[in-house]
């Protein structure tokens, strides 16, 4: 049961695919979800790839051009370095809560949830002792339109290529800076109203697996601003204040050696987004169609 937690949050992080207004308006020609970071004193380019965190064997594909962009890069950087083992033993705490879910819940409320927790094969005693997102997390896990079996985690297999080439691996925020902007954008009540949206859930999850497969991010933007799944707290917690912080951070690696940008799709586009903050701090950020 931990280890599907596990996996569904990770995938929730993944459905946060936006698009947003880049050097061009022409979309046609910003449908690419790997962009080249160049000019403002770099020596070298670096390049920055949308992901999709999980997917199903069937519907994965890395594009040749995304593993040729991270063999020309000397480093590969994810949002959490998942070599780190302090942060692999802080990833397994976030998961767990010291108060019970129960004991925040009125009696009626808890029953209520363990008949909404039925629909994801398990009950409120099983996960009484989870933190509210990894409960969360159960959403995605039940949206994904495959057996965990065949699941495929999409930063572990650019990540495996990286180790293979003998790059160096890096992280844009630590464990503990994930887990705070999660705890600002997801308390238990609204955790609890979501799950009670499940299929409407494993819709937009085939329509959004569809749209990355297809570089297709006007679609991917529309559907990840549907305001059933996030509102602008939310947004603000998860995606906005994150990506100023990690825009801070980036030139310095970027400058020391050409670096490789694996995020959350949802993390590259928006008004507040990673690309149209790059360009404003004077570099040069273009789609990528081949390499």
């Amino acid at each position: 049961m931990k280890n599907v937690i596990k996996l569904g949050f990770a995938a929730i992080l993944s459905m946060n695919i936006l698009n947003a207004k880049a050097q061009s308006t022409d979309n046609g020609k910003n449908n690419s979800l790997l962009w080249e970071i160049s000019g403002n004193g770099l020596t070298k380019p670096s390049y920055i790839t949308g992901t999709f965190h999980i997917l199903c064997s069937k519907d994965f594909e890395i594009k040749p051009k995304v593993l040729k962009a991270l063999e020309k890069s000397e480093s590969f950087v994810m949002e959490i370095n998942y070599t780190d083992p302090a942060e692999m033993i802080s990833l397994q705490k976030m998961f767990k809560n010291d108060k019970k879910i129960s004991d925040q819940l009125s009696p009626g409320e808890a029953q209520e949830l363990n008949t909404v927790l039925a629909n994801y094969g398990t009950d409120l005693k099983s996960v009484n002792t989870s933190s509210p997102q990894a409960l969360y997390a159960l959403l995605s896990t039940k949206a994904i339109p495959c057996p965990k079996t065949e699941i495929k985690l999409y930063e572990m297999e650019l990540l495996q290529k990286a180790i293979k080439e003998r790059k160096s691996i890096k992280g844009l925020e630590k464990v503990e800076d994930q887990m705070k902007a999660i705890n600002k954008a997801y308390d238990l009540k609204s955790t609890i109203a979501q799950l009670k949206m499940d299929k409407e859930y494993e819709i937009i999850f085939k329509q959004m697996i569809e749209a990355f497969k297809n570089e297709n991010v006007q679609l991917l933007y529309s559907l990840f601003k549907d305001e059933r799944f996030m509102n602008l707290q939310q947004e603000k917690a998860m995606l906005t204040d994150r990506n100023h912080n990690w825009v801070k951070i980036m030139p310095e690696l970027m400058e020391k050696e050409s670096s490789f940008f694996a995020v959350g799709g949802s993390h590259l586009m928006g008004d507040n987004g990673i690309i149209p903050l790059l360009i404003a701090k004077g570099y040069t950020v273009k789609p990528v169609s081949s390499l």
